[in-house]
């Protein structure tokens, strides 16, 4: 997987892990949005440049076995990375995708991945990640999942 620097049009390689419970002290709210400290009980992911310790973002996900459902419970990049000035391209997306990865291991054709956006962004996962509205959340499945894999996944 890669994202790519804005500046440069250079695409670089991703790592995606578990975060681990030091970088908690480093992934504050001024950065990247949200008291993450908050989601320490949960199953947090984090994205870096390979072979880098910088966090680019981060999302916190919950298994839902009974409706072959993962949900994403939060979803953030940091800082430099949101808006028209970010400096790198696609850090939401790949996690998105690693997420959609996990469903489909676990729940093979009947995976799901969903979220609850705030309002105004929603329109955006609904357009750049072909989500699909599912009452208060937005969720994709087996068709969206692998057109998600085919555009962020070129491993």
């Amino acid at each position: 997987m890669i994202v790519i620097a804005t500046k440069t049009n250079k695409e670089l390689k991703i790592e995606i892990k578990p975060i681990e419970k030091d970088d908690y002290r480093l992934v504050t709210k001024k950065r990247y949005f949200f008291d993450w400290k908050k989601e320490e009980k949960q199953e947090v992911y984090k994205l870096t440049l390979e072979g880098n310790k910088d966090i680019l973002g981060l999302i916190s996900i919950e298994r839902i076995p009974d409706e072959w459902r993962i949900h994403i419970r939060l979803l953030t990049v940091s800082k430099e990375n949101k808006g028209q000035n970010k400096n790198y391209e696609n850090i939401a997306g790949n996690l998105i995708t690693h997420v959609s990865k996990i469903a489909l291991r676990e729940y093979a054709e009947l995976a799901c991945v969903s979220l609850k956006p705030k309002s105004s962004i929603a329109q955006h996962y609904i357009e750049k990640y072909d989500m699909n509205i599912t009452g208060a959340t937005l969720s994709i499945e087996l068709p969206e999942i692998i057109n998600l894999i085919k555009k962020y996944d070129h491993e």
